[in-house]
C-alpha cells in the first residue's frame, strides 16, 4: 500500500481555462504538493495555454551535476516501502568510520541488536540508483559542498564522510573543527565536505557550537547574513532547519541587535518565525548561488518518537526498547507540525532558482526502531532514577549511525545526478 498524497501532474489538472480565484487555488495546491513530495519546484508549470489548448509544460532545463534519469523514468522515490537487505546493510561499518560522534554510536554504546541497520528504502514506482561513492567524490574534485544547519544535518553530514572516506588514503584525509565551521578536506581531490551549525539559519543566542542548550531561544530578524558569509562559494549546499523551532506555539524575534541594551523582543507564531527564516533563506540563495553552476537542497523535517501513543503504544512510552518499524503506511507523528511543511511549500514555489526539497519526513516516520535511544554518550551523568527508568533519559531525535541518514544520503545522491 502507498502512503497517502501522491502527487498529481501537471497535465490532468491544468486546462485551458479564464484564471478564476478557483484556478490559482488549485495551482496553489498543485505547487504546493509538488514541492512536499520532492520536485524540482522551479520545474513544474507555467501559467498558459498552447494555441491547441494543451498547457504549457516549463521546460526542465539540466541542472548542474545531472547526468540522467532514474532507470524507468520520472518517479516519486520518496514514496515506497522499506526492504530487508542484510546482503547490501549496512553501507558501512560503524568501526570503521572514525568520523561518527560519540552521541551517534550505538553500537559502542551496548545497543545489543543490530537490525535497524538492514533496511534499504524500495520506492514503489522505481529503484534507487546505487550509491557510488568513486562518482560522488570525482564530481567533487575541486569543490566544496557543505550541510547547514542543527546536529540532525550534522548526522547526514557525517553519514556522507563516513560513505566517502574508505576510498581516501589515511594520509590523504583530514577534519579539524573551528568554532560553527567543521571541515572534513579530501585533499587528493582538493575537495571538502563541512557542516557549518546554524540551528535557525538565522542569528539566534543558540549559535554556540558547544554551548547551545538554551530553553528560552530568541531569532534575530534579518540576520541570515551573519551566517551566509561562510557558504558563499559553496558549490552543493543542504539546509535543515525544524526542531530547534518547535518550542511550543510562539517564538520570539529579536528585532534589533543582540549587542543593544534594551532589546526589541517581539513574539509571532512559530510558523510566521519560520516563514520569515525560510524566505531570508531563499533570498541568500537567489543572490549568492548560480543555477548554471550550484546546487541547493533542503531537508524536511526528521521525526521524532517521543510519544508511543502516537502508533498505538503505552501512554508514558517512547522509542526506547523498539526494534522493529511502524507499520501503518499513513502513520503520522503528532510530532511533525504539518504547518510547518506548507509553510515551506508557500515560500519555495515562489523562488526564482531550484531548490531540491529532499522529503525525508515521511520515510523516516516509520523507523522508531532507527534512534539512538540510551545507547549513546550522556551528556551528563546519569541519575539513579534515570537509570531505573531508561524512557525518561531514551533519545528519540537522533540516530544511529550507520542507519537511517544513510538513506537521507542515497536520496541526496539520486536527486543530485537523477533529478
Amino acid at each position: 500500500m502507498k502512503p497517502p498524497f501522491s502527487s498529481p501532474t501537471s497535465s490532468s489538472v491544468l486546462r485551458k481555462a479564464r484564471f478564476s480565484p478557483y484556478l490559482f487555488t488549485l495551482l496553489a495546491f498543485i505547487v504546493f504538493v509538488a514541492v512536499l513530495y520532492g520536485e524540482d519546484f522551479s520545474c513544474i508549470v507555467e501559467l498558459g495555454s498552447e494555441s491547441d489548448g494543451r498547457p504549457i509544460e516549463k521546460r526542465r532545463e539540466k541542472l548542474p551535476f545531472a547526468i540522467g534519469e532514474i532507470e524507468g523514468g520520472r518517479c516519486d522515490v520518496f514514496s515506497g516501502m522499506w526492504v530487508r537487505d542484510e546482503s547490501n546493510r549496512p553501507l558501512y561499518e560503524e568501526s570503521e568510520c572514525p568520523y561518527i560522534q560519540p552521541q551517534l554510536t550505538c553500537q559502542e554504546h551496548g545497543r545489543p541488536e543490530k537490525e535497524y541497520q538492514f533496511w534499504r528504502w524500495k520506492p514503489h514506482d522505481c529503484s534507487l540508483p546505487n550509491f557510488n561513492a568513486t562518482l560522488m567524490l570525482e564530481t567533487l574534485r575541486g569543490k566544496r559542498m557543505m550541510f547547514v544547519g542543527d546536529s540532525l544535518n550534522r548526522g547526514q553530514y557525517v553519514s556522507m564522510v563516513c560513505l566517502l572516506h574508505s576510498l581516501i588514503p589515511e594520509d590523504a584525509k583530514s577534519m579539524e573543527t573551528f568554532d560553527s565551521l567543521t571541515i572534513f578536506t579530501a585533499k587528493e581531490y582538493n575537495a571538502t565536505i563541512e557542516f557549518y551549525w546554524a540551528p535557525f539559519l538565522l542569528e539566534s543566542n543558540s549559535d554556540d557550537a558547544v554551548i547551545h542548550r538554551v530553553s528560552d531561544r530568541i531569532v534575530r530578524k534579518g540576520s541570515i547574513n551573519k551566517h551566509g558569509k561562510y557558504w558563499k562559494g559553496v558549490d552543493i549546499l543542504v539546509f535543515n532547519t525544524y526542531l530547534w523551532w518547535m518550542t511550543g506555539l510562539k517564538m520570539k524575534i529579536l528585532r534589533g541587535s543582540f549587542d543593544d541594551e534594551v532589546k526589541d523582543i517581539v513574539e509571532i507564531t512559530t510558523e510566521d518565525a519560520f516563514r520569515m527564516a525560510m524566505k531570508s533563506m531563499l533570498k541568500w540563495v537567489e543572490k549568492n548561488m548560480d543555477p548554471k553552476k550550484t546546487r541547493v537542497f533542503f531537508t524536511s523535517m526528521s521525526p521524532s518518537h517521543a510519544k508511543s501513543i502516537d502508533w498505538g503504544g503505552e501512554a508514558g512510552k517512547n522509542c526506547y526498547n523498539e526494534t522493529t518499524m511502524i507499520e501503518d503506511p499513513t502513520y503520522w507523528g503528532s510530532d511533525c507540525r504539518k504547518s510547518v511543511m506548507e509553510v515551506i511549500g508557500e515560500v519555495f514555489s515562489k523562488s526564482k532558482v531550484p531548490i531540491t526539497f529532499l522529503n525525508i519526513t515521511q520515510l523516516s516516520s516509520y523507523r522508531r526502531d532507527a534512534h539512538t535511544s540510551i545507547y549513546k554518550k550522556q551528556w551528563s551523568p546519569l541519575t539513579p532514577e534515570q537509570l531505573a527508568n531508561p524512557v525518561s533519559y531514551a533519545d528519540c531525535v537522533h540516530w544511529c549511525l550507520p542507519g537511517l541518514q544513510d538513506t537521507w544520503n542515497e536520496l541526496l545522491f539520486t536527486k543530485l545526478f537523477y533529478p
